[in-house]
């Protein structure tokens, strides 16, 4: 039985193709139990390079693949493969490409060094999905975002994809975890990561120390909502939603998460659909 509702959840971890995690936990049975509260779902994360395709069953899109996406100046293939979660009955989509995931690690490589185009890894992740749902025609009335690598959607869908059918009326929520990125990104980020309606303007509260914090500014400041999936998040980002004015659901256990989901999403789709400014 659905409600008619549907949501798009744009997660970096999910249990069972990456080790456990509290992200990785949460995008599994979160996503599960908001499905089974009737909800109408989509699922994405990226194909890391730890995931055996094999032993998972992925399997190629072609339809959905095939596009290019251009980051400094330079393509990159698009594909996508999904997979089956049957004991949840779940089907996870897997953004991919050769350069930035086929046969790297998560956030750090085998040594625990930060990959230097993890920066790269987000604008193509998150242009990945986006473009992907406009080619399923599948109009989500929430997108969940959760963990560093899904951070720009929220600014690209308010700002980049704002006018396209997708995602005109979309509630943007943001998950805050404990994980955190150590290295600061290239100076040069605010650039590559600029599309039609993502200008200088736009980017210039964030542009001056490019980030771990900023980007997840960046993501609350575009974001209609704000969960707390972490007992202990970063304190000056929380602080930053709430000096933001923005819907906040604290932290909540893993036995309580789905019905608070639950009131929380209603409350958002309750809330007139004006932009961040």
């Amino acid at each position: 039985m659905t409600n008619g509702n549907k949501v798009l959840f744009i997660t970096q971890e999910i249990v069972p193709y990456v080790a456990t995690s509290d992200m990785a936990e949460v995008g599994r049975n979160l996503a599960q139990a908001i499905q089974e509260q009737g909800y109408e779902i989509r699922t994405f994360m990226p194909k890391w390079g730890t995931i055996n395709e094999r032993r998972n069953q992925l399997h190629e899109v072609i339809r959905l693949s095939g596009i290019n996406i251009i980051i400094d100046d330079t393509d990159h293939p698009l594909i996508i493969k999904v997979a089956s979660i049957q004991s949840a009955r779940m089907q996870i989509y897997f953004i991919d490409n050769d350069d930035y995931f086929q046969n790297k690690l998560q956030t750090v490589d085998e040594n625990g060094v930060e990959y230097e185009d993890n920066d790269c890894r987000t604008i193509f992740y998150a242009r990945g999905v986006l473009e992907t749902v406009k080619k399923l025609h599948w109009v989500p009335d929430i997108v969940h975002c959760e963990g560093w690598i899904s951070a720009l959607i929220p600014l690209y869908i308010k700002r980049g994809y704002k006018d396209e059918p997708s995602f005109r009326d979309t509630k943007v929520v943001f998950s805050l975890f404990g994980e955190e990125l150590k290295n600061d990104f290239p100076k040069d980020y605010p650039v590559k990561l600029q599309i039609k309606g993502v200008t200088k303007k736009v980017l210039a509260p964030f542009v001056k120390n490019p980030d771990f914090v900023s980007l997840c500014k960046l993501a609350v400041e575009f974001s209609d909502g704000i969960m707390v999936c972490s007992e202990h998040v970063n304190e000056e980002v929380l602080e930053y939603a709430k000096e933001r004015n923005k819907l906040i659901l604290p932290y909540q256990p893993a036995d309580k998460m789905a019905e608070a989901t639950d009131e929380f999403y209603k409350k958002l789709l309750e809330t007139d659909n004006t932009e961040a400014e």
